[in-house]
């Protein structure tokens, strides 16, 4: 990471809890960029994410499950796209050097690149409030990539896991108007909003099966709503099949819940589309990837986003997903 080269204070502790081995990189952490080698027949995915303290995260989230999420947010890219995760790099901007603070950021990040098999491969430090920015790499074969613009009318809409969780695990820090859970149920929602689990298995086992895909981060409205736009058609999902998770089961009737399915944030879960035909290949890759996935619609004709409830009208669907500028 740029700026390693000091003797003491913010370099010594960046260089100290950040220069991890990377041998698959032909150069890694320690020089003025990485020099990496993309495989024969394989396309390199690239994103970027930032997180801001106040936007993204509160003040006072664990800096474990934060080191976590700033690399699962990225991880949800790659496996949005169908790609193998390979290398990434971090900055950050720090208020001050903490060396506790950085031991368990790093120790959270670094127990997530891991378990995926991803390598820092450099970066850059300086002080200022505290953002958190990860640029990714992965691999995906040649024209495999999964994107958003190929859903087509009479597609299935899937989902993986289940939705709201996180929405609701803000609202309960923060004072938001939510139904009162268990203890268990609180810590449950929590957990999904400050340690999310990207689906990359899902991602690679849908290559050659999802016709289109998007992470859901924004909220599920307004992602899938991304998927029609690219790809010029619309979509009528049914609100009752949304899958919901235990924490949340016996909460489905209250308004706080029930916007959350559609519009809350941070689930970082993968929204698909796929050919009617090919739901058994579908149910073949949640398995293989040990993920749940539900079918919650189907694509149509036309534009926009028809919610309909359980006797068949239709409901105001909720596309007030996060917006940075709205």
């Amino acid at each position: 990471m740029a700026g390693q080269g000091g003797t003491g204070g913010e370099f010594s502790l960046i260089a100290r809890h950040f220069t991890w081995p990377a041998p698959s990189a032909d150069l890694g952490v320690g020089d003025d960029a990485a020099l990496l080698r993309v495989a024969a027949g394989m396309q390199l995915a690239v994103s970027t994410d930032l997180l801001v303290e106040g936007t993204h995260f509160l003040a006072d989230t664990d800096p474990g499950r934060l080191g976590h999420k700033s690399l699962a947010v990225n991880l949800s890219d790659m496996a949005a796209m169908g790609a193998a995760p390979r290398w990434f790099t971090l900055a950050l901007a720090l208020p001050s050097a903490d060396d506790r603070w950085l031991g368990a950021f790093a120790g959270g990040m670094h127990a997530l690149a891991d378990a995926h098999s991803i390598e820092l491969v450099g970066g850059d430090t300086t002080r200022g409030p505290l953002s958190i920015c990860v640029t990714i790499f992965g691999e995906v074969p040649t024209g495999q990539a999964l994107r958003r613009d190929g859903a087509g009318v009479g597609d299935d809409v899937w989902v993986s896991g289940t939705l709201g969780d996180a929405a609701i695990g803000l609202a309960l820090l923060t004072g938001g108007r939510v139904p009162a859970p268990s203890a268990v149920a609180v810590q449950a929602c929590v957990q999904r909003l400050e340690a999310p689990q990207p689906r990359v298995a899902l991602g690679i086992a849908l290559r050659g099966v999802a016709s289109a895909a998007i992470d859901i981060s924004d909220g599920f409205a307004a992602d899938l709503g991304h998927i029609l736009e690219r790809s010029g058609v619309g979509a009528c999902i049914e609100f009752d099949r949304l899958p919901v998770s235990a924490a949340l089961a016996q909460s489905t009737g209250d308004e706080a819940v029930r916007a959350a399915l559609l519009g809350g944030g941070d689930d970082y879960e993968l929204c698909f589309t796929a050919p009617a035909t090919a739901s058994a290949a579908v149910e073949r890759a949640a398995g293989l990837a040990g993920v749940r996935v539900t079918r919650v619609g189907r694509i149509v004709a036309g534009g926009g986003l028809a919610v309909v409830g359980p006797a068949g009208q239709v409901l105001p669907p909720s596309r007030a997903g996060f917006d940075h500028f709205g």
